[in-house]
């Protein structure tokens, strides 16, 4: 479906300041959102498969060999701890569950492992499967699609004009033939990016439009979450109804994508979470995110639902499929739906003996000994002090 918006209004929309004048638009997003998908939503959780070191140098990422920030360390987990916090998620009322590593792309190895735990997934629970590993061939898109995994994700960050300032390492020409080859093994595509990285309002509304013609399954929207040492990381956290605007905008110009709110919510949205989701998000990452931590699963079911909105999986995917299995997805079965297992007097289930994945106990951070310098020349930034 084309963009319910022209370029030109969308620049417009952009310049909005007014609260009275914003509130109008998000409930013209609200509506969009509704007449397409209802009462539905779409939670998703996920876990941090393998952390630290990344040799490409984003921008924002505390990852990156480049920054200058601790670096948050874990090797590649087996397929066993990748379930363990999968069943996790499911208890906690995800509905889909990613997995995710660091780098431009995974060894053998490394991938082995990300497929053996994907078939873990698949046939343990009722969650959807997601990955996030990187850029990635025909032959290992259609690898993970045997494995079970249904959506691949992978981000262009921000608008082609301003992209040389987020990364000079990672293109994104590649990042392109990654969504193309994920496109053409037969898997839905989550592709999002960043807001607040530095990029004009001019380029919010052509990083929309690009994503439009690309028309991704999934958009995840993230909010930038300054991290000390890196070289996004003195800029100032993004005013909440300058975000929850451009939230609506991006919902207006693409009105049949999945819209997620994911990393850097709890910090720029504060209390304007709920105004977000109303904006015309279809769902959160639930829990907690690669290496900070979000909200308390509870505190998003409450969010939703208050907006009068159905955290529960559909009782059918098949007869009555949810907006996100528009490719097949599980046709003809019926999830179980987890709170029926876990709700009072219901019969005894094995305790889980983990949680989501939670950052701040399973991540250890280590101090660099040296750091190259930025291959674009920048400089590492930390959080402005007040005099």
């Amino acid at each position: 479906m084309p963009p319910l918006i022209t370029r030109e209004e969308a620049v417009r929309l952009g310049e909005l300041e007014d609260h009275a004048e914003i509130e109008a638009l998000i409930e013209r997003a609200w509506r969009a959102r509704v007449e397409r998908f209802d009462d539905s939503t779409d939670l998703c959780s996920l876990v941090n498969a393998k952390s630290g070191g990344c040799a490409q140098d984003c921008g924002f990422c505390a990852q990156s060999r480049f920054a200058e920030a601790e670096t948050p360390m874990h090797a590649m987990m087996s397929a066993e701890q990748i379930l363990e916090h999968a069943q996790a998620a499911e208890a906690a009322g995800a509905h889909r569950f990613c997995m995710v590593t660091q780098g431009q792309g995974l060894s053998k190895r490394d991938f082995e492992a990300i497929l053996d735990g994907a078939r873990l997934v698949a046939e343990q629970t009722n969650l959807k499967r997601c990955a996030s590993v990187g850029h990635m061939s025909v032959k290992r898109a259609k690898q993970l699609k045997d494995a079970g995994i249904q959506r691949v994700h992978h981000n262009v960050e921000t608008a082609r004009s301003y992209y040389p300032e987020v990364s000079s390492t990672v293109q994104y020409e590649g990042r392109l033939r990654t969504i193309e080859a994920v496109r053409e093994a037969g898997l839905e595509t989550c592709v999002g990016g960043i807001l607040n990285l530095g990029e004009t309002r001019a380029q919010r509304v052509e990083m929309a439009f690009e994503l439009a013609a690309i028309n991704p399954t999934s958009v995840p929207i993230n909010l930038l979450n300054p991290r000390p040492g890196t070289k996004f990381g003195d800029r100032e956290q993004m005013d909440p109804w300058e975000a929850v605007k451009w939230i609506a905008i991006f919902r207006l110009i693409l009105p049949e994508a999945l819209f997620r709110l994911c990393g850097g919510r709890t910090e720029n949205l504060a209390d304007l979470q709920a105004l977000a989701v109303r904006a015309g998000i279809n769902g959160v990452m639930l829990g907690n995110f690669l290496t900070t931590l979000g909200n308390l699963p509870e505190e998003d079911h409450a969010m939703f639902e208050e907006q009068g909105l159905n955290i529960a999986r559909q009782p059918d995917n098949g007869a009555n499929p949810r907006p996100d299995n528009r490719a097949g997805w599980l046709d003809g079965q019926t999830p179980d739906v987890v709170a029926e297992h876990i709700a009072a007097g219901a019969p005894a289930l094995p305790v889980l003996s983990v949680t989501l994945w939670d950052p701040s106990a399973q991540l250890r951070y280590r101090k660099k000994s040296a750091v190259p310098p930025r291959p674009d020349q920048a400089s590492n930034a930390w959080p402005l002090r007040a005099a």
